[in-house]
Order: C-alpha cells, then structure tokens, then sequence
C-alpha cells in the first residue's frame, strides 16, 4: 500500500516544549511501544508535496508576471491568499486563530522548520510563531541527503507555513513520526495512534493530514474485506468524542490514484482514504486566477495540472446522513470533497526551506497537500469566533450549502479533475466530485461556520 502524503509517530520526546508537554505529561517514552489495534495494515509513506514542486531554492519570492515570464506559472505569497479568501476583515476584528491549536502530522519532520517559519513570516510582515514538535517514536536523525526525510521536510514546511499563513495566532504543534525506510513496515497504524494520543491528551482543536493512501490498496479490498480499513478508524472515533475537527487532502490523482507501487495509476475511478471516511472531511483543490493584489481576475478552476483534485465515490463507505442532500451526486457512496482550498501548481504558494543545504531559498508548491494545512487554519478562525471547537463540520457544511450560504463559493466553471487517462467529475453548479460545496468567502464562511457546528 502506498501512502501519498504523511505519517507519524508515538510518545513525546523530553524535548517537547512547554504547550504540549504540560498536555503529554501522562505520555512518556514508554508510550512508543504502544501499539496500534492488532490486524492493522503496515505502510509506506511517501509526501504528497513530492512531484507538485516546481521551482525550487530561488533567492526571494518573485511577482506573478515574473513568475509565468521564468517558468509559465502564477505563483501566490501569503497576503495574495489573505485577499482571495477574503481574511483581511476578519484579521482587523482580531480573528487570527488566537488561542485555538492546530496539530500537524508528518514523517521525520524538518530540523529547520522554525527558523524556516521565522524567515517566510518575516518576508510578508507576518507575524511568527513557535513551532511545538512532538518526536513520535524512535524519529532518526534528519540527513539531508536522505531524499525520503527532504521530501517530507518539503511537506512539513509546507503544512506549517499555510496553517500559519491563515491563522497567524493559532499554536502549532508538529508530530514527527519515525517511518522506516524499508517499505512495508510502518506507517498509517503510526500516525493513527500518535492523533489519539494527541487527542486524549487534549493537544489540538484540528487535525491536518496531508496523506493518503487508494482504497483499493489496503489488505482484503479485493475480496470485499474492509476491516484493515475500518480498524484503522480508532483515532477519527476518538476525535468525533473530543469535538476535534479531522481533516485531509482529496489526493492529487483526480477521479483515479496511486497504485500500491506509489508510481502508476489505476484505470478507473478510485478514492483514498482518510479522504474517504466521513468522519473526515476532504478538502480538495482549486486552481486560484489572481493578480497581484490577490484580486480574482477569473472564477476559480479545478486544480488541474502537475495533478489534478482528488475526489469521487467511495468504494468502502456508503453515502453518510450528511450528504443525503446530494444523494442525486454522490448516489449511495461517500463523496468527496466537501470542500476545497488552493492547490493547483501554476498558482502554487511561495514557500521557504533551508532543510536541504543544496536547495535554500523559496520554492512554488501545490497539491491538496497545500489546501487542507490552508483548511486547518480556517477552522481554527472559526474555533475562536465559536469560543470552542466547532468539531466534526461536515453536517454544517452541507447545511450552509442548502442554505446559500454566501460563506459557501461555488465552483463551476466547468472544469474537471480528469486524470492520467480517467474520466474525473466536472464542477457545476452546486456540489460536484470536483471541487465539493466549493470554495468559501471566509469573512462570510467563518461565523456561519461557528454558528452551524455543535462543537
């Protein structure tokens, strides 16, 4: 089984700081040997962002006319994002994530990832925060000539600086897991039980997770046996009862996804999961047309290049009470998205690593690696304005939807998430398997958001 985005760990190291350490007091190093429920399956895991990077190491973030002039691509900082997504409002009434957490996951995780946030906030005239890492296992020593342990440390810098980039305020807490290099081993059962962990200790009020594994590759999906799939479940069940909101990437293969060998794709229409549980919720990915101001100059898009937006029906969950409304869509199975964010590479987002010695300086990534850390720091908006966690959101989703929400952009342009030779969904009016309920406005979205979710 293939996992395409991140993985995680167990137990937190003496050298957890202060937020998380005063919540993990009870998880000592012992915990590493805790295991995950018996049966489940052991995975590979590979980074998402790997493959949706163009341009790589460049001295200081370029405009967007500069940007198509080198490389035939948009590419979009933080405060372009700020404009398009409408923040800016809500930033003046002191909505910033203050006092919300957001918790991501990723194997290895990146030495630099401070001094990497530090500089990319103090490029944009952000203001920076302090990344709180919790060691998951035994997490080896970073080598930058491991291109496993760069490409995630490509993906932690990533999840950090959206996260970051739409709620400013809001802790991080990062969970580096050990994933063995040897494929087969280890994976999904370890990022699993480090979300519970943190869960049951109280760490995080959202959960961003940037991997995915296809359906189709878990043990026993050829036979109808779901079980590896379901008894993998444990830490979304948890976080349901916590009111912690879970999400994940739609995938960047469209309508299809990646075979067990990581590398090619299977023929016909497949989904992912944790995408796929509806005890998540998929974030999925546009394609943002923007000027220099952070202006639309055109209606968002599917993301659609250097891969394309995740997002069909399940082949393991039937179709959840929640999307009962778009049973006309998604028929009798879970469909994803529910919602989507930015991802598309030509307008991928200027990121900052000094991780890889050979390589410092900004990149341009995409992939829906990039919308749910994005994601992740609206929810956490929208945890402050609620004066608590808003939870499992999916049911308030769907009713902003049918309510016309103006929180809730749609998306329906017409384009579509056709992918590697398969037929993907088109996004039209309303919700579609492309892009989910759309996009949002968020000086709209968020209120209706706290004030929809039970928390």
């Amino acid at each position: 089984m293939h996992i395409a985005r991140s993985g995680r760990g167990v137990a937190a190291s003496a050298a957890t700081v202060a937020l998380v350490a005063a919540a993990l007091a009870a998880t000592s190093q012992a915990g590493a040997t805790t295991a995950a429920p018996a049966g489940v399956p052991h995975t590979f895991a590979q980074p998402a962002v790997a493959g949706h990077s163009l341009v790589h190491g460049v001295a200081s973030p370029l405009p967007i006319e500069q940007c198509q002039a080198k490389w035939h691509i948009n590419c979009y900082n933080p405060l372009q994002y700020r404009t398009a997504y409408n923040l800016n409002p809500l930033y003046k009434k002191g909505i910033t994530g203050k006092g919300r957490t957001i918790v991501i996951v990723d194997s290895f995780g990146s030495p630099t990832v401070q001094h990497d946030l530090d500089v990319y906030s103090k490029q944009f005239g952000l203001p920076s925060t302090k990344v709180n890492v919790v060691k998951w296992g035994n997490v080896p020593p970073f080598d930058p000539k491991n291109s496993d342990m760069t490409g995630w440390a490509g993906e932690t810098t990533l999840d950090v600086e959206m996260a970051h980039a739409v709620a400013p305020d809001a802790k991080i807490v990062l969970v580096e897991t050990a994933v063995a290099e040897t494929e087969g081993t280890t994976g999904l059962p370890e990022m699993m039980s480090a979300e519970k962990s943190m869960i049951d200790h109280g760490v995080g009020d959202v959960i961003s997770q940037s991997f995915g594994a296809t359906e189709n590759t878990f043990p026993g999906f050829d036979k109808g046996d779901f079980s590896s799939i379901k008894k993998l479940r444990y830490a979304f069940e948890d976080a349901q009862r916590k009111h912690v909101t879970v999400l994940a990437s739609s995938g960047d293969g469209g309508a299809t996804d990646a075979m067990a060998d990581g590398k090619t794709f299977y023929k016909y229409r497949v989904n992912s999961w944790p995408s796929s549980d509806p005890l998540v919720t998929s974030i999925g990915g546009t394609q943002l047309h923007l000027n220099d101001k952070g202006q639309r100059v055109k209606p968002d898009s599917v993301y659609n290049d250097n891969g394309a937006g995740g997002g069909g029906q399940s082949h393991v969950f039937t179709r959840p009470s929640f999307q009962d409304g778009v049973k006309n869509v998604v028929g009798t199975r879970r469909g994803t998205p529910d919602i989507s964010m930015a991802a598309a590479v030509n307008g991928g987002a200027w990121v900052y690593g000094s991780y890889d010695p050979t390589a410092t300086g900004w990149d341009v990534s995409g992939g829906t690696s990039e919308a749910s850390p994005l994601f992740s720091g609206i929810v956490a908006l929208a945890d402050q304005v609620a004066g608590h966690r808003v939870g499992d959101i999916n049911a308030a989703l769907y009713t902003l939807l049918k309510q016309k929400n103006p929180g809730v952009v749609d998306v329906n342009d017409g384009t579509d998430n056709s992918y590697q030779g398969v037929t993907g969904y088109k996004a039209v009016n309303g919700y579609d398997m492309a892009t989910g309920v759309g996009t949002l406005d968020a000086l709209r979205f968020v209120p209706a958001l706290a004030k929809a979710s039970r928390g």
